[in-house]
């Protein structure tokens, strides 16, 4: 089972970053992205990579962003 925590703050993301969480982004109520980590961020954008080629960027106040932690 795992435990979703959502991610608001700069802080939040340097977190997951540092600490390799799996990321899931939701848009328009949709699930966009899941499983990859945070490759980095800024106040416009969050740059996830979850395999060697695959790259997605995501604007920050269009998605809704949560780290996935195994309990």
């Amino acid at each position: 089972m795992s435990q979703n925590r959502r991610l608001l703050t700069d802080q939040d993301f340097q977190e997951a970053m540092e600490h390799q969480r799996a990321i899931r982004v939701f848009q328009n109520d949709h699930v966009v992205a899941h499983g990859g980590v945070i490759t980095r961020f800024d106040e416009q954008s969050v740059v996830l990579q979850s395999g060697v080629s695959d790259i997605s960027y995501h604007r920050r106040h269009e998605c809704e962003f949560f780290e996935l932690r195994r309990r």
